[in-house]
């Protein structure tokens, strides 16, 4: 079998490595694109795009169910649970042929289709035994689910968050286990959808909400709506012949089993570099096995093996892979020229309902690092106008800026519109603009936006920079 020879090789086909490919590109045509699995990226098979349909689903049901207060009556609401997922998988399929379109327009001399690991730094070698030389190399493996010690009995009734957009219908019931972003966004979809949920934490996390005002808040109102204890105890999760059987302390007080027809493990992603052959490579490793890197070049040491995307569990989100895709790509086909590549501002939205968003600096990251240095400006979104017109008020956003200087650090939110707010709050953090700035900006009346500049006068006011804010104030409009 004869060896290749090539430039750069890549090492996954998902999102970072497509990336890294067209980066590649532009300094060498000698790339190739490895991929040891399926085509399609984490966020079109079994992510971002499908657990958006079943939220899409939930919706309806959730509006049609509650649209009483507005004077309109829906007598019943029926939940076709086949035809959802139909649905969510067809929806879903399109999606990832999207992408397979994108792989199958590179040229078939640049992709190969083989799992591989590291012979030495610049060697990989094919499960066939086939060699590739590669003078420079990126990883871009990607992740799976993480599944702890605690569900080692379940096989045929234990979900990850990628089989269970598989289901032929929706279940009867769902224990789900990690109320992070996908635990969360699944869980209050399913129980929008009709079904019986509880969700499981053991850390006392909801969302990834640092602030404890706001995750308090968040608790009250997601358990309004279903069962959530983010610390529970939980002492067996056990296989029957019918489902799931769960012994656990109840928010009562009380020790309860309940049945269950499946555990969805919500419980975070591992990367993929376990059967890379990392350790032939003389990187260094951290204790999860993945190379310490530079996360604004993406290489791994001085060497010139680079990694970007889940593979490197610094950010599990699309548009991260996206940007460190390039910037490792780029490194790559320029090698020995490598260079610091953009990074963004962090930007992170969980689709629940009221959604989460967390920009820039969240609270606790800003009380280590400026040490009383900074201010908090808030508000509720219970009163505010355009929030209340459509029943979604329930809310509440933290802005957070430096003493002294007025810039603007961070926010976080539980609320309506979250994820448009947090993309100007986003675009502000990066363009490193004072909250004075942000204030002079255009807000119309009436939009939720305009609780987002109740929560900038506070802030200004507390940074000893603007006047206290006015309640009702006469250029906001009623409800402001």
């Amino acid at each position: 079998m004869n060896p290749i020879n090539v430039d750069v090789a890549i090492v996954g086909a998902g999102t970072a490595g497509m990336g890294a490919y067209r980066a590649a590109l532009s300094h060498t045509e000698s790339v190739l694109l490895i991929e040891g699995g399926v085509y399609g990226t984490t966020c079109a098979r079994v992510g971002c795009m499908p657990s958006k349909l079943l939220i899409a689903a939930a919706d309806a049901a959730h509006h049609a169910r509650h649209a009483d207060p507005f004077g309109v009556r829906v007598e019943r609401v029926s939940i076709d649970g086949m035809a959802v997922m139909e649905r969510v998988q067809r929806e879903r399929d399109r999606f990832v042929g999207f992408v397979l379109e994108t792989i199958e327009s590179f040229p078939q001399t640049n992709r190969l289709t083989e799992k591989v690991r590291f012979q030495n730094a610049n060697t990989l070698v094919t499960q066939h035994g086939q060699l590739i030389h590669a003078k420079r190399i990126v990883i871009a493996s990607g992740s799976t689910p993480f599944l702890p010690p605690l569900f080692k009995g379940l096989y045929t009734r234990l979900l990850t968050s990628e089989s269970v957009f598989d289901l032929p219908t929706l279940p009867k019931s769902l224990a789900v286990f990690g109320p992070g972003a996908i635990g969360m966004e699944l869980g209050q979809a399913m129980s929008r959808l009709g079904v019986n949920v509880k969700i499981f934490g053991m850390s006392g996390g909801i969302v990834g909400i640092s602030d404890e005002a706001i995750r308090a808040y968040a608790n009250e109102t997601f358990n309004e709506e279903f069962y959530l204890d983010a610390s529970a105890e939980v002492k067996s999760v056990t296989e029957t012949a019918t489902g799931v059987d769960i012994y656990f302390l109840h928010q009562d007080g009380t020790w309860k089993t309940e049945s269950f027809d499946y555990v969805l493990a919500a419980t975070g992603r591992t990367p993929n570099v376990a059967g890379l052959g990392l350790e032939n490579t003389g990187l260094g490793l951290n204790k999860r096995g993945v190379p310490i890197f530079d996360r604004f070049t993406m290489q791994c040491g001085n060497s010139a093996i680079f990694i970007a995307g889940d593979a490197n569990s610094e950010v599990p989100l699309l548009h991260e892979a996206a940007d460190q895709g390039r910037i490792a790509g780029d490194n790559a086909g320029r090698y020995p020229d490598v260079r610091a590549g953009l990074r963004r501002t962090p930007l992170a939205i969980a689709f629940t309902e009221p959604q989460v968003v967390s920009v820039g600096l969240n609270y606790e990251q800003i009380r280590q690092l400026y040490q009383g240095r900074y201010a908090v400006g808030q508000v509720s979104f219970e009163g505010q106008g355009r929030s209340r017109v459509m029943l979604r008020n329930k809310g509440m956003l933290k802005v957070y800026a430096e003493l002294g200087s007025g810039l603007f650090l961070g926010a976080e939110m539980f609320g309506p519109s979250a994820e448009h707010i947090g993309h100007l709050l986003a675009w502000a953090t990066q363009k490193r603009m004072t909250v004075s700035e942000m204030l002079e900006m255009p807000f119309y009346h009436p939009v939720i936006e305009e609780g987002l500049r109740t929560a900038l006068r506070d802030l200004n006011h507390n940074l000893n920079i603007g006047p206290e804010t006015i309640k009702r104030c006469w250029d906001c409009g009623p409800g402001a």
